[in-house]
C-alpha cells in the first residue's frame, strides 16, 4: 500500500512495485518508486507527466532526502 507523508506542503508518495503513478499521485507529488534497478525519484507534473533522474538511488532513504531537498526547494 502507498505510504504519503508530506514535506513542506508538498505530498511524496511512496509506492509498492505494483502500484502505479497514475493511481495515486497528482500534479506537483513526488513518487518514489522501487525496481529492478534501484529507488527512484519521480516527479508528476501536468495531465499525469512523469519526470525522473536519469539514475536510480541504491536506498529508499536517499531517494526520499532527495525528494525531501525538491520539496524545499519547490517552496521558494
Amino acid at each position: 500500500m502507498a505510504k504519503i507523508e508530506r514535506h513542506r506542503g508538498v505530498r511524496i508518495v511512496t509506492l509498492d512495485e505494483n502500484e502505479s503513478i497514475a493511481d495515486y499521485c497528482v500534479e506537483d507529488d513526488i513518487a518514489i518508486v522501487h525496481d529492478a534497478n534501484g529507488w527512484w525519484t519521480c516527479f508528476v507534473g501536468e495531465n499525469g507527466a512523469v519526470e525522473k533522474y536519469d539514475i536510480a538511488f541504491d536506498s529508499w532513504l536517499k531517494a526520499l532526502h532527495v525528494a525531501k531537498a525538491a520539496a524545499e526547494f519547490a517552496m521558494e
